[in-house]
């Protein structure tokens, strides 16, 4: 049952929400996103920079839903000069990955703003930027093919989309 405080939130939420994007609305969940190499809110290692060897680092994902068949995982810079700066977008990842560790793919890879596939780590042009990490339980694979775009993937995501966990780290250049 909704709380008045959820129901609220959620539409606040969703009022905030870009006429062109996919409506997405999940349950509840336990889901989380973390990494043995940072935590919320802190730097992450310059090894997964464009100033260090630039390597994706290690995920784990906890506790997804019950009807988790696949995730997507999307890591972009809200605070990119000409907005949002996509640099990592992979999908159909099975459901039963737990632990992705650092350097690998481990599903389907998307085309990042560079317009090329894989992982792009932070590479701010100055200052500190935040790296959103968002990982997507799906109830279905997307089935779209290598070199998908974020807006693609979250598009075929509609209406598939179990729960959602995030794990945001900082990076100064």
């Amino acid at each position: 049952m909704w709380s008045p405080r959820r129901l609220v939130a959620l539409l606040l939420m969703v009022a905030c929400i870009p006429a062109e994007a996919p409506s997405v609305v999940v349950e509840e969940s336990d889901m989380r996103l973390e990494s043995p190499v940072f935590a919320e809110g802190q730097p992450i290692p310059r090894r997964y920079t464009c100033d260090g060897e630039d390597v994706s680092p290690p995920l784990i994902i906890s506790d997804p839903p019950e009807g988790t068949s696949h995730f997507v995982l999307i890591m972009d810079d809200p605070d990119a000069p000409r907005g949002t700066w996509d640099h990592w977008v992979v999908y159909d990842i099975p459901g039963e990955v737990g632990e992705i560790p650092e350097g690998t793919s481990p599903g389907v890879e998307g085309r990042n703003s560079w317009g090329r596939l894989g992982y792009g780590g932070p590479c701010p042009p100055s200052g500190t930027h935040r790296y959103v990490f968002r990982v997507l339980a799906l109830d279905g694979p997307l089935e779209l093919g290598e070199g998908a775009t974020k807006e693609q993937v979250l598009s075929a995501a509609a209406g598939k989309i179990l729960a959602e966990a995030t794990l945001t780290g900082t990076y100064r250049r």
